[in-house]
């Protein structure tokens, strides 16, 4: 089992690997591999049955790209997870892609729709990954926070306290953030709704 450390501590590692301690990344490994691999379930949980890419292979990717690329100015924990989420979007945005691509979209990763935005209210419906992503980038074009907390929140399994912190805002901005967010998503991906 993985140990737990705390934010602080956590941000601290964080630092010192920045810095070329080498130590810290041995540490700081499966802590946060353990954490991702979390996160990562929780994503393909989301996603329908029978999905190609498995919780291992979207992590491997992931940590892969975070731990093996140019080195980042780590600010905290929630930094790490913000990087971490927007990284796990453009993965499955490229994963869907691929899947598209080649298969002429039978196989491209779908979501459900009142799952994705938390809407337990709202009839089950399945989309296509990609049309969640145009949605999204639809919504950057009037408010990009308001992305940053779906990212944060879907992609990065982040709390409203921990979006917080990450966009430096009250939780009841991130609350009416969310809120928003989910009308806006789910108005543009209704069937029917053309652009």
């Amino acid at each position: 089992m993985a140990e737990v450390l705390p934010g602080g501590e956590l941000t601290r590692l964080l630092k010192a690997w920045r810095e070329g301690d080498s130590s810290a990344l041995e540490r700081l490994t499966p802590i946060v591999y353990a954490e991702l691999h979390r996160i990562a379930r929780g994503n393909m949980l989301r996603e329908r049955d029978g999905h190609l890419l498995q919780p291992s292979a979207l992590i491997n990717e992931a940590f892969v790209k975070l731990m093996g690329g140019a080195p980042v100015d780590w600010e905290s924990r929630s930094h790490f997870f913000a990087v971490f989420a927007r990284t796990m979007r453009q993965i499955l945005i490229d994963f869907a892609r691929t899947q598209e691509t080649e298969k002429r979209g039978s196989r491209s990763p779908h979501v459900d729709l009142a799952e994705a935005l938390d809407r337990p209210d709202a009839p089950s419906r399945t989309i296509r990954f990609l049309d969640l992503d145009t949605a999204l980038n639809d919504l950057s074009r009037y408010d990009d926070r308001q992305v940053r907390v779906v990212e944060l929140r879907y992609f990065g399994g982040l709390e409203n306290s921990e979006i917080a912190k990450v966009l430096g805002v009250s939780e009841n901005t991130v609350a009416r953030d969310w809120r928003r967010a989910r009308a806006f998503l789910y108005s543009r991906l209704e069937p029917g709704h053309t652009q």
